[in-house]
């Protein structure tokens, strides 16, 4: 006896998340389909301008003759302290990171403070001493700032906003559209920890031993690549999304193919397994403190080498090649030699990670 065939409430009460929505959604902040779906349909087009074009971490302007790169950062992230950091190191290194993967050397930002009525002096010291703290080590000055306050259930305790100027002291394109076929996929460093980190704690899970942010400035191994005389054609690193999502981002912008291998991509037992308890992918969890990198193959062993001296979470590896056809896909060759297709998330897989 066949099955009856579902009826129209079925498939009207599906759960699939829709593109266009009348309403913003927490998953519209989360990096995958739902926030490019913002981006393409209402910022984009209300701001249009070249440097918006080319999707990227940060704007590269030119002033006076100098190649400037420049950016903003929004920090929402709960709780405001977690293992290994807490959303003033966050708010830091988030902006000097994005100048970085422009190729910039970080010299200045701006910090505004949203502060919920109530929230303690103490927490709001605790923070802004993170601050400074990272602020030096990664070389960087906060040079200016604003504050508001909001009415006590309004502001969820604090948010802070950075913005970020550095300077580009060499003549590269660092940026998706400079990939190239054949070129080498390189990743810094273990995936996952951050987002780990961030879900650990909500969840009151105890391992063995502590899983912690990596949330750490890339300041050091980014300016290494250079002095190195490296043909850099793209930097991004792994927030948002994680390694996936940044993967599909850049395909789509240099439409070309990118091929990852699993076993490649490093990623620690603890992690791992957090993951399976809380039924999430690593290759999506958000990252403070990872990037990938984009050469041409021959100088994949260089980098390597540079990287493993200079970038946080390491050894790095090399996880995947460019290849010219089908535009805009990334596929990840598993354990097992299958292939699949990896997309960006439909909506948000862990809400309030920075």
């Amino acid at each position: 006896m066949s099955d009856p065939a579902p009826s129209a409430s079925a498939f009207s009460s599906c759960p699939v998340p829709l593109a266009h929505r009348a309403e913003i959604t927490v998953g519209h902040g989360g990096g995958g389909t739902l926030t490019q779906d913002l981006i393409d349909r209402l910022f984009r087009p209300a701001f249009a301008h070249p440097a918006l074009d080319a999707q990227h971490d940060g704007a590269v302007l030119t002033a006076a003759g100098a190649r400037l790169a420049f950016t903003t950062d929004a920090h929402v992230v709960s709780p405001l302290f977690f293992p290994g950091s807490d959303i003033g190191q966050l708010a830091v290194n988030g902006t000097v990171n994005d100048l970085c993967m422009c190729g910039a050397r970080p010299l200045w930002l701006s910090a505004a403070f949203i502060l919920e009525e109530g929230l303690p002096t103490a927490t709001l010291q605790r923070v802004v001493t993170s601050m400074r703290q990272a602020a030096a080590a990664a070389g960087v000055a906060i040079v200016t700032g604003d504050t508001k306050v909001v009415e006590r259930g309004k502001g969820d305790g604090l948010y802070v906003t950075t913005s970020g100027i550095g300077l580009i002291e060499h003549a590269l394109t660092i940026a998706p559209a400079s990939v190239r076929a054949g070129d080498a996929i390189l990743l810094s460093g273990d995936l996952g920890r951050h987002g780990m980190a961030i879900m650990a704690t909500r969840a009151n899970l105890s391992f063995e031993s502590a899983i912690e942010s990596d949330c750490a400035p890339l300041v050091a191994p980014v300016q290494a690549l250079l002095a190195a005389g490296l043909e850099l054609h793209c930097l991004r690193d792994l927030t948002r999304g994680g390694l996936a999502t940044a993967l599909v981002e850049i395909a789509e912008t240099a439409q070309l193919a990118l091929a990852v291998d699993e076993t490649a991509v490093p990623v620690t037992e603890l992690v791992r397994g957090a993951c399976e308890i809380l039924g999430l992918e690593p290759l999506y969890v958000a990252n403070e403190g990872r990037f990938v990198c984009f050469l041409p193959a021959a100088q994949a062993d260089r980098a390597l080498e540079i990287l493993a001296r200079t970038a946080p979470g390491g050894p790095p590896a090399l996880i995947g090649h460019v290849r010219p056809a089908p535009a805009g896909q990334v596929t990840l060759r598993s354990v097992i030699g299958a292939e699949r297709i990896l997309d960006r998330l439909s909506g948000e897989q862990l809400p309030r990670i920075c």
